[in-house]
């Protein structure tokens, strides 16, 4: 089961983020562990992470999310999907990122 990592600064809209995510995924049969972390705990939530997919308003932060987790690869998220909440669309970034599609 692959693993995607959803960090912003407090957690709080990317636990609602993480909700779409998982409600795309289950539409279209697909199973991920999805999940949500600050990005104080990074390094310590995400190191098992298949990707990581930062919010907008902390993409300054990814340089050193990649210095913590070399391999883990780390992007940030659209801002219209991050705003609107699209579950689908980080859905389809991630499997990107991870090279599933």
């Amino acid at each position: 089961m692959k693993t995607i990592a959803i960090v912003c600064g407090a957690g709080m809209s990317s636990s609602l983020l993480v909700n779409k995510i998982k409600e795309a995924a289950a539409k279209e049969g697909k199973d991920y562990e999805v999940f949500h972390s600050e990005s104080s705990n990074v390094q310590y939530k995400c190191q098992n992470a298949d990707c990581i997919l930062v919010g907008p308003q902390i993409r300054f932060d990814i340089p050193k999310f990649q210095k913590l987790l070399p391999g883990v690869p780390v992007d940030v998220i659209d801002m219209r999907a991050y705003g609107t909440m699209n579950g689908k669309a980080v859905l389809e970034h991630a499997e990107k990122l991870m090279g599933i599609k």
